[in-house]
């Protein structure tokens, strides 16, 4: 099963939501991103942030759509501006759902307060893929419509305080 975490600029949560994903997925499960408008460079506090949380940073870069090395499965859009657009029609009719998280890359202030705004972007997505995971897969991936309903649930979670 290929997921994509699909966002307009392919740099923060996305790339997040990928990383996170390949971390915990069980094994024939990936994790993909990309952007409709990739800024061209993962965001430092990013690949920062998946280091010292253990999870690995290599080989993740800032791409298109239009580049994707496999057709995805599900598509989890994680900004509003991707939500609305309109997925290329290669993708064929795949799975969609929302996972808003605030774009940690618009954050002000302090050093620590932009961090922590990557932080809590990266609990949310780490929280809503756990959720994803604990779902009974092998049942949910015969039907579609109840997958869908899962998993636009999920989008609305947030992390334990």
């Amino acid at each position: 099963m290929n997921v994509l975490f699909l966002c307009t600029g392919n740099s923060c949560r996305s790339i997040l939501g990928e990383a996170t994903f390949n971390h915990l997925a069980p094994a024939g499960w990936k994790a993909m991103s990309a952007g409709s408008q990739p800024t061209g460079q993962v965001h430092p506090r990013s690949l920062a942030l998946l280091a010292k949380e253990g999870i690995a940073t290599e080989g993740y870069s800032s791409k298109s759509w239009d580049n994707l090395p496999a057709t995805p499965d599900i598509v989890i859009t994680v900004c509003a501006s991707a939500a609305g657009e309109t997925c290329p029609a290669y993708l064929g009719p795949v799975l969609r759902t929302h996972w808003g998280v605030e774009d940690p890359a618009h954050a002000t202030g302090s050093d620590d307060e932009i961090n922590a705004a990557f932080m809590q972007a990266y609990r949310i997505l780490r929280a809503r893929i756990e959720a994803f995971l604990a779902l009974p897969l092998e049942t949910l991936v015969q039907d579609k419509t109840v997958l869908k309903t899962a998993l636009d649930k999920i989008g609305s979670l947030l992390p334990a305080q």
